[in-house]
């Protein structure tokens, strides 16, 4: 008997703000066409005064919660990946496990920056693997309209806030990769890049959250090779190869990223779901994000093959092969 973690349920959460590219252009140095035709991001959701991480990370399991046709009750574990936390300590996933109504099993978080989704999955996985749980919430959430410097038209213009989640479940498989749930992933990460990617704050430097900063060349070109070499590292894993593959459901990050990475692939750009325009980067959110997104739009359905593929801060790289 095989164990498998299969997707059982998604949803999402968006913050009401919605800010058109035209409104960094009274701002900063740039203009719509400029973040059109270097990143495709047309919009992006900043949160509200007052709303925090754990707010949309709550909003969005309950989402994933109701498509399941699942409560909290039937939940053992909560996994929140995010860079950006209401506070210090407790988790997150603590405060989202409250909001929720859930008073049994346990919460945490993981820190993987952009990849941190993809590094949340494989542990989730992992639980359910070793009998630890047998249905996982899985979210991604950002807040990371907080951590911006609003003087740096070369990020300030390419993040969003959000949340989504899944929910997973134990079932039985047969072993082979006709399997639904998931069924291989693969895990990177090299801290001597920790200067392409990081914040400038943190509690035992500055005492401050600090701002985001980044040398997007540098990270542009470890983008391409890194996401494609691990997305193959995991299919190879289990056999299978792109032409095998439904969908790419890719770190929403920048839209050559992904067109230059499903090339790499050899996956059209027809079977990549893709949010970036409207959402930017919401880092840990972005993949789930566009799971529950790609879900609603009728584009993934039972059976398919789908590849997640990231890449943040750290740097930390990873992907996840699952069947639908």
């Amino acid at each position: 008997m095989t164990i498998r973690a299969v997707v059982r349920g998604v949803g999402h959460y968006l913050p009401e703000r919605v800010v058109p590219n035209s409104e960094f252009e009274t701002s900063v140095d740039t203009s719509d066409e400029w973040i059109r035709t270097r990143t495709g991001i047309e919009r992006r959701h900043f949160a509200a005064k007052g709303e925090t991480t754990s707010d949309m990370g709550a909003r969005a399991a309950q989402a994933a919660l109701t498509d399941a046709g699942m409560t909290a009750e039937d939940i053992d574990a909560i996994i929140v990946a995010t860079s950006t936390p209401d506070l210090t300590f407790p988790s997150a996933a603590s405060m989202v496990q409250d909001k929720i109504g859930m008073r049994r099993g346990f919460a945490f978080d993981v820190q993987a920056v952009c990849a941190g989704f993809v590094f949340a999955l494989a542990n989730a996985n992992a639980l359910i693997l070793s009998g630890q749980a047998r249905r996982v919430i899985v979210i991604g959430a950002e807040t990371f309209s907080r951590i911006l410097d609003w003087d740096d038209r070369s990020t300030c213009v390419l993040f969003g806030d959000g949340a989504g989640a899944l929910v997973l479940e134990a079932q039985e498989g047969t072993g082979t990769p006709a399997d639904r749930g998931i069924l291989a992933t693969d895990l990177n990460s090299d801290g001597s890049y920790r200067d392409l990617l990081y914040v400038d704050g943190g509690v035992s430097t500055t005492g401050t959250a600090g701002h985001l900063r980044m040398q997007g060349n540098q990270v542009f070109r470890h983008a391409v090779e890194k996401l494609a070499a691990t997305a193959h590292a995991a299919l190879d894993k289990v056999g299978l190869t792109g032409a095998d593959v439904d969908w790419i459901v890719p770190h929403q990050a920048n839209l050559r990223i992904i067109t230059a990475t499903a090339q790499r692939m050899q996956v059209p750009m027809e079977r990549v779901v893709v949010t970036v325009q409207d959402h930017g980067n919401t880092s840990a959110a972005s993949i789930p994000l566009a799971l529950s997104v790609g879900k609603a739009r009728g584009q993934l359905k039972e059976g398919d093959l789908v590849v997640t593929e990231a890449i943040g801060g750290g740097l930390a790289w990873g992907s996840v092969v699952l069947r639908w």
